[in-house]
């Protein structure tokens, strides 16, 4: 275990379970929520070290909720989850990286010394 902690910020369960999993099995504790506003909490009030977000969350944009994360922890790495269909070089800007539907997850978090 590397004691690094990872939010990840999903709305579709079966997405959050599988990166989850995956995370897990990297040697990263993993933290979860399924709204920007879950994860907003979480990041306050837990020690986490990186957030894997979400664009289309159901209660504001990825953007909106990244803005508001590197307000209060500028720090901290944030990657966009993102689908197949979306428009990622666009959102890339606003974002420290991407994972493409959570394909190497793990290997992006450590480019980042996660």
């Amino acid at each position: 275990m590397n004691n690094i902690t990872v939010l990840c910020v999903e709305s579709q369960l079966d997405y959050l379970h599988a990166l989850r999993h995956m995370l897990e099995e990297a040697g990263y504790e993993v933290l979860s929520a399924t709204t920007g506003s879950q994860g907003l909490s979480m990041l306050i009030t837990e020690p986490v070290q990186a957030v894997l977000l979400e664009y289309d969350l159901p209660d504001a944009t990825g953007a909106t909720i990244r803005a508001e994360m590197k307000r209060i922890k500028p720090d901290v790495p944030i990657l966009l989850f993102a689908g197949v269909g979306s428009q990622t070089p666009f959102l890339l800007r606003f974002f420290d990286s991407y994972i493409r539907d959570g394909k190497a997850s793990a290997w992006c978090l450590q480019e980042y010394d996660c």
